[in-house]
Order: C-alpha cells, then structure tokens, then sequence
C-alpha cells in the first residue's frame, strides 16, 4: 500500500436469535461525514465480486421488526441505486433506461411513488 493509499473501515455486528433471525444490525465506519459513531440498521445488502472465480458473493439480512412497506422502500431505493451505478460503471444509456423503467413500475406496483393519474401522499 502506497503513502498516499486511503484505507477506511466498515464494522457490521449482527445478533441473531436462537433460530438465527437477525434481531439487531448495527454498524461503523471509519470515513462516516457524521463520525464513527455506531448506528442501527434494519436491514443490509452486501454484495462482493469475487476476483477469482469472477462471481458474486452476497448477503442479504433484515430483522424481525423491519416491516413490508419498508422493505418494499428499500427494495426500491437499492434498486433505483443500482441503475444509476451501472450506468456510472457502463455508460450503457438503454440498459440503464430500461432499468429505470423497471424501478418506476416496481414503485408504482409498491406505492412508493403514485401510479399515473393518483394524487401523492403527503
């Protein structure tokens, strides 16, 4: 590692209960704007490529308490996520505008977002 190399950590501690249902997330990491601080999750998505076999390696956990609509949320905000990196990593515009169309129907289908001719929430 060179001097001018940045390293920072991530810290994720999950309890489990006696079936190994998550019951608490918590993490940290050192580069955090808001500092190092401990914080509680609900539910996390870890996914690694792996280098040599060229395959993802993923975890997915939520706890007992993380309800659907919020699930749904996430599921929306990781999808929508996802797009805008892959069209960071690809510059590939028509993949990526077809996966927004999927991510506009998938909050629509959710309630996250009003479906054509709804009023908002709020």
């Amino acid at each position: 590692m060179s001097d001018k190399t940045k390293r920072a950590k991530i810290n994720m501690v999950i309890d489990r209960d006696e079936n190994n249902i998550p019951e608490k997330i918590t993490w940290q990491a050192t580069d955090n704007p808001e500092g190092p601080k401990k914080q509680e999750a609900k539910a996390l998505l870890l996914a690694l490529f792996d280098k040599k076999n060229l395959e993802t390696v993923k975890v997915d956990l939520w706890t007992k308490e993380m309800m659907i609509n919020e699930m749904d949320r996430f599921m929306f905000q990781t999808l929508r996520s996802l797009t805008d990196t892959y069209y960071k990593a690809t510059q590939n515009a028509k993949l990526a505008s077809q996966m927004q169309h999927f991510v506009h129907f998938f909050g629509q289908e959710t309630g996250i977002i009003p479906k054509e001719g709804e009023k908002e929430n709020g």
